[in-house]
């Protein structure tokens, strides 16, 4: 039982729960982008949170199927079709051998999640089905013929539909200063914490660039490299924020001036160039 890509959009790729404690290896977690996104797909069908599903960006995947299969879509919202009838977002969809599934292109959002039921099945690396975009590691993006096989199906659940996604163009992502928001004068962090910052064409999954007023060091020293993790606020030599996301390097030599609180990152996996992003500053515990 398998799905074969016949088109796999503006770029598609497998990405299950990641790769979490191998920053030793100088590997990134990596793993969705929308982790809350992924397992609802996963629910809807059944299957466990970490399984495998397909990450769509933008829109434009068709699969189609060998043998019948039960999927979902979650994330992104644009219009989805089964050989041309249109169907439901958030909701299990069966599919009959030789049917196509088609995700058009978004309306809402950035990232699409399309599950099968049984999970797609992959060779992993480092314990993990995840393309990481940085290193490298995990199958290949999805390309016009690739075939994925899925596991043993199990029980469909008696789900309400998922609501599909709505976004007003503004996110609001909660932060903990630090650890080097010393290395930044109070006008810059409170600029940080007041600017609306504006979200690039440059962004991927290492990193969400967002462009606004340039924020002033105190230190223009060298830093040497430092852990990072998801959600990390990194402040480039031009002076602007970089948010890493799940493919981002295990280490940097910018100064982090603040984490988003890790909740609230998936929200980045939504925003749209030209989207608003605003900071709120949360008390480290």
């Amino acid at each position: 039982m398998s799905l074969i890509v016949e088109h796999p959009g503006a770029r598609s790729l497998l990405q299950d729960g990641g790769r979490p404690g191998s920053a030793a290896l100088g590997v990134s977690p990596s793993g969705a982008f929308d982790r809350h996104a992924r397992r609802q797909a996963n629910t809807l069908l059944g299957n466990t949170d970490e399984a495998a599903a397909i990450e769509v960006l933008l829109g434009g995947l068709i699969l189609t199927a060998t043998a019948e299969h039960t999927v979902s879509v979650t994330g992104a919202v644009g219009p989805i079709t089964i050989d041309g009838r249109q169907v439901t977002h958030g909701r299990a969809l069966r599919l009959l051998p030789g049917q196509r599934l088609k995700v058009g292109t978004f309306t809402s959002g950035l990232r699409a999640y399309v599950a099968v039921a049984g999970g797609f099945r992959a060779e992993d690396e480092l314990g993990s089905l995840s393309t990481d975009t940085l290193s490298g590691l995990g199958p290949p993006p999805l390309a016009p013929g690739s075939e994925f096989a899925a596991g043993p199906a199990g029980t469909i659940p008696e789900l309400q539909d998922v609501p599909a996604l709505t976004l007003a163009g503004t996110i609001a992502l909660d932060v903990v200063l630090g650890p080097r928001d010393n290395w930044f004068t109070q006008a810059a962090i409170a600029t940080l914490l007041t600017t609306g910052w504006t979200v690039t064409p440059a962004s991927d999954r290492i990193g969400v660039r967002l462009d606004g007023a340039v924020l002033e060091r105190t230190r223009n020293d060298e830093l040497p490299s430092e852990p990072c993790v998801r959600g990390s606020v990194q402040i480039a030599s031009d002076g602007y924020p970089i948010v890493f996301g799940p493919d981002h390097p295990v280490t940097g030599g910018y100064p982090v001036i603040a984490v988003v609180i890790d909740g609230y990152t998936d929200r980045l996996a939504q925003a749209r160039p030209g989207d608003v992003v605003h900071f709120g500053r949360r008390q480290a515990p």
